[in-house]
């Protein structure tokens, strides 16, 4: 029986739908951060085409994307948006996040513990001082893989890159190009939902001559990735397009759009575990610890929760994600 493991840490909230040992859903949420859902008040800042797009500048002094744009609304004016997707991480920049007009009440968006416990699996709460479920079900593999964009399977690989146009997997392998096709168009589509990607997806499989093997291949996909989506069929290429709502940012866009916040979240993950005693050192790359430092509030969460000073280090021969914690033995 699957469910919802959840967990509050620090700096970040985690989701895992778990089955076995297995993560079939990831979602993670940054505190603070405007969420879909969400009705604000504010005014139009700037028309970016007339009729159809402007910036709204929100009272908290926040930005958002406003999509359509109605004729009536000129610029200074009152309005109401309700966030329908979330800020994107890109690398150089952030895609602000998208809303449109609404008369409804100002309210906060839901949050990624209210998701998960209004959905039909179980909850159960992850502490930090107790057995790692998330772990053990594969947490830091997920990360390295949504990191990484390489995605292992029985038979083959699938490389995974963002483009601000769309998630693009490349299926490679040395299986027979039908036994791949199937494999791969599979093993896509459980990333897209244990990543939790949205907007538009492009698969690009082995050439297949046959219909029936490029009818199996989508048949493949459609056997584990949940509706709702609409997708094309397999072209005589092997490339397959499909598109599935996007309100939330994929594991994937925050961990390659924000790699040293990414990581300083994950050391810290690692270090409110820590089994040790006496001082903790957090050893990183010189990037990962200028995020942690910028944070007095997360070193003072973890000194809280580990009941010991906090000590950081920064080490340049590192990798952004090589990052340890030193203790004494207990």
């Amino acid at each position: 029986m699957a469910e919802w493991l959840y967990e509050a840490g620090i700096g970040e909230n985690r989701a895992a739908l778990v089955e076995g040992d297995t993560i079939l859903e990831a979602a993670i949420e940054w505190p603070d951060e405007l969420r879909a859902g969400a009705v604000l008040a504010g005014r139009l800042a700037a028309i970016l085409v007339p009729g159809k797009r402007g910036i709204v500048q929100t009272g908290d002094g926040a930005e958002v994307l406003l999509e359509p744009l109605a004729a009536w609304v000129t610029e200074g004016a009152a309005v109401r948006v309700e966030i329908v997707r979330e800020a994107v991480p890109e690398a150089g920049r952030a895609r602000l996040p998208k809303a449109r007009l609404t008369q409804e009440d100002p309210r906060s968006g839901p949050t990624l513990e209210q998701r998960v416990r209004a959905t039909d699996d179980p909850v159960t709460m992850v502490g930090a001082h107790g057995p790692d479920r998330l772990e053990a079900a594969g947490w830091s593999e997920l990360l390295d893989e949504a990191a990484s964009g390489e995605i292992a399977f029985p038979g083959g690989a699938l490389r995974m890159s963002l483009t601000p146009a769309m998630t693009l997997f490349d299926v490679d392998g040395a299986l027979p190009a039908a036994e791949l096709a199937r494999a791969g168009a599979a093993a896509a589509g459980r990333a897209i939902r244990r990543f939790g990607i949205g907007g538009s997806i492009g698969i690009d499989l082995p050439t297949l001559e046959g219909k029936a093997d490029r009818q199996a291949a989508a048949a493949a996909l459609d056997a584990v990735l949940p509706q709702p989506f609409e997708r094309t069929a397999v072209n005589g290429f092997g490339f397959l397009q499909l598109v599935r709502r996007r309100t939330r940012v994929s594991v994937p866009e925050r961990v390659q759009g924000d790699p040293a916040g990414a990581a300083a979240r994950a050391l810290l993950r690692r270090a409110e575990r820590d089994r040790g005693s006496g001082e903790r050192v957090l050893v990183a790359a010189p990037g990962v610890v200028e995020r942690i430092e910028a944070r007095p509030d997360w070193l003072d969460r973890l000194g809280r929760s580990l009941g010991a000073p906090i000590a950081l280090r920064a080490d340049p021969r590192l990798a952004i994600s090589a990052g340890h914690v030193h203790s004494s033995p207990i």
